[in-house]
């Protein structure tokens, strides 16, 4: 993942959002989680990038939407708790998108930020089609 290639992402992300009508902030990161770029909209909500980056950090690290992991993540299903690993950095919350390149995952987008966690989603891939 490229600092490059990320700041589009979020170019991408940011004016899909302003569509919407919304102030989000989005995330993205390496396949190892570590943060490559984040921007905060004006007026986005101040929990927006703790949100994003989680989001972004599941994906990475899971290789897989966050938005799939909910129903997996009720009790007794296999993720259940999955959001107090790690110190609370892991979510079943929508809005992150792994990144992949030929097949392997190389990153994460997530977007926090709205009250619907759909519109987060649509924001962060919006990101992901650049």
């Amino acid at each position: 993942m490229t600092l490059n290639r990320a700041q589009k992402m979020i170019e991408a992300s940011e004016t899909k959002a302003k569509e919407l009508g919304i102030a989000i902030t989005t995330a993205v990161v390496d396949e190892h989680g570590t943060l490559v770029a984040l921007s905060k909209m004006d007026g986005a909500l101040l929990v927006s990038p703790q949100f994003a980056q989680s989001k972004a950090f599941t994906s990475a690290h899971l290789g897989v939407a966050t938005s799939g992991l909910a129903e997996y993540a009720k009790e007794g299903n296999p993720y259940f708790g999955i959001n107090t690993m790690m110190n609370g950095i892991f979510t079943p919350i929508a809005g992150g998108l792994p990144v992949k390149s030929d097949n392997k995952v190389i990153g994460g987008i997530g977007v926090g930020g709205s009250m619907d966690p759909k519109q987060d989603e649509m924001c962060a891939q919006a990101g992901l089609d650049v």
